[in-house]
């Protein structure tokens, strides 16, 4: 059985390696991007950098397999990106609205976000002030652990004091929804292509 245990500075890697593999709606994302830590850039490894508190890595004998990570105070949070983390990788990487639209690759895709971040509209983030991420690889899912993940990630910002958490997940991941959904999550709003969830601490 995996362990879970708290995010630690070394395990950055392993944020990058599982987020590629399972970036394309729980798929290896490898074939898709031709920088292999972009998506993780986006979505991994500023949660470990800037809020290692609320990050948590699951660990079996093959090595690390998942993680669970998120902000304790999305608004927050955003705003610590954008004055600490989207500045160096903007210089990194090129804004793709400098070339024609029709010429993007799936890379340009994820750049825009890095020179563009979504921010979470207060209407989400102030009754669900938290929010997080959750990938497993394979070989741990379907076991029980990502529940178990989601009460070690969810008692801990409730004891930080959060009243309640969200979440987005792409409408194409059919077994992700069927996973929040039984845990309990409530569907809060249907975008072009993610849900948005949240659930009350």
């Amino acid at each position: 059985m995996a362990e879970i245990r708290p995010y630690e500075a070394a395990d950055l890697e392993d944020l990058y390696r599982i987020c590629l593999a399972t970036g394309d709606s729980g798929a290896d994302a490898s074939p898709l991007y031709a920088d292999a830590k972009l998506i993780g850039e986006l979505y991994a490894a500023p949660y470990g950098i800037f809020s290692p508190h609320t990050c948590f890595t699951a660990k079996d004998e093959h090595g690390i397999g998942g993680y669970i990570l998120g902000a304790l105070d999305t608004p927050v949070f955003e705003d610590l990106l954008e004055h600490r983390w989207w500045p160096a990788l903007r210089a990194r990487h090129a804004d793709p609205r400098t070339k024609p639209r029709e010429s993007w690759i799936a890379d340009d895709t994820l750049a825009l976000r890095i020179h563009r971040p979504y921010r979470t509209p207060e209407r989400i983030s102030q009754p669900f002030p938290s929010h997080l991420h959750i990938d497993l690889l394979p070989r741990l899912q379907g076991c029980g652990l990502g529940r178990r993940m989601m009460d070690v990630w969810l008692a801990k910002v409730r004891a930080l004091g959060s009243k309640g958490a969200h979440l987005g997940v792409s409408l194409g991941n059919v077994r992700a929804r069927r996973f929040y959904a039984a845990y309990g999550w409530r569907e809060l709003e249907v975008g072009p292509d993610a849900l948005w969830l949240g659930l009350d601490l």
